[in-house]
């Protein structure tokens, strides 16, 4: 199941991709907007400037910014970020991968079997979708 954070997350950028081009994004105004709890949406908010895919300006005027085009920050990105591995087990992670402690033989194993199909799909359906693409909806 999707957490709050990257649901959160997911609202958050695609609001500041609607405004790009306008200035700097107020976390008090995306909170309102997309009835997001504030402290919760600025931890979210530095954890994908951190990753680089926002930049922030401070002042009176300042604000969140994206740093790429929308149509360049993919969802495999975003979703690794603020969600972690898309792998279900970690058997089958591209990118954290572990062996199952209760599996002796993983090419033997139905539930490895089927978790590389659910990640595949996964990975596909992200690869494929940018932020331009929730931000057209």
């Amino acid at each position: 199941m999707l957490s709050k954070k990257t649901k959160y997350g997911l609202k958050a950028l695609t609001y500041i991709a609607r405004k790009e081009g306008e200035s700097p994004v107020r976390v008090s105004e995306i909170a309102e907007s997309e009835n997001i709890p504030q402290k919760f949406l600025e931890s979210i908010l530095l954890t994908l400037r951190k990753s680089g895919v926002l930049g922030s300006k401070k002042g009176k005027h300042g604000g969140y910014y994206l740093r790429h085009e929308p149509s360049e920050i993919k969802m495999t990105d975003v979703m690794r970020v603020l969600e972690g591995p898309i792998a279900m087990v970690p058997c089958v992670s591209l990118n954290f991968y572990e062996k199952c402690d209760d599996c002796p033989d993983e090419e033997k194993c139905s539930v490895n079997k089927l978790m590389i199909q659910v990640r595949d799909n996964t990975l596909q359906v992200f690869r494929n979708t940018t932020l331009a693409d929730l931000s057209s909806i």
